[in-house]
């Protein structure tokens, strides 16, 4: 029995909110509707243990967000990009397109920022979800988002002031928490 219609325009409507996420997670078009529809083909091949009191949009969104991490095991043998080769390739690109300016320091701020990190903030920043729901999604405490929101936090506001990020963006979050403390 396929889902009902009232189930499937719901999806429908909850479109933008998972690509903007899958975007955020790989950074890539094409990549990010391919996660959207593995993500509606799970929800659609497991619309029954949708349970209807918890929000449609943080059910999706923990599929997605299992689908990333199914797909990062998958892929394991591809080569991962250094933060430092991505900085030199966005500065060839920003010497090309100087007009562009925040739009890539933040690209190139989110980024390198440790996966976990960026997930939390993208949920709780851009997607609205509360802490309770982030951590619903993410699977972990909701401590753990509250820290790794922060983090995030304080790693993009030093690279977005103009202080360098070092590939363990964690390290820097400590430093730049050391300085406000």
């Amino acid at each position: 029995m396929s889902a009902p219609p009232a189930f499937r325009q719901q999806l429908l409507g909850a479109i933008p909110r998972l690509r903007r996420y899958a975007r955020s997670l790989v950074f890539d078009v094409s990549a990010a509707d391919d996660l959207v529809q593995a993500t509606l083909e799970r929800a659609l091949n497991h619309w029954r243990q949708f349970d209807p009191k918890r929000d449609l949009v943080v059910w999706l969104l923990a599929i997605a967000h299992n689908a990333w991490l199914d797909g990062l095991r998958r892929d394991r043998h591809l080569d991962v990009v250094s933060p430092e080769s991505l900085t030199e390739t966005l500065d060839r690109e920003r010497s090309h397109t100087p007009d562009i300016g925040l739009q890539i320091d933040l690209s190139e701020a989110l980024a390198r920022l440790v996966p976990d990190q960026r997930s939390a903030l993208m949920l709780v920043v851009v997607e609205q979800l509360s802490y309770a729901e982030a951590a619903d999604v993410l699977q972990v405490p909701e401590g753990t988002v509250m820290s790794r929101v922060s983090r995030a936090r304080a790693v993009l506001r030093a690279w977005l002031d103009g202080g360098s990020v070092p590939s363990g963006s964690h390290v820097a979050a400590r430093r730049d928490l050391r300085r406000v403390v």
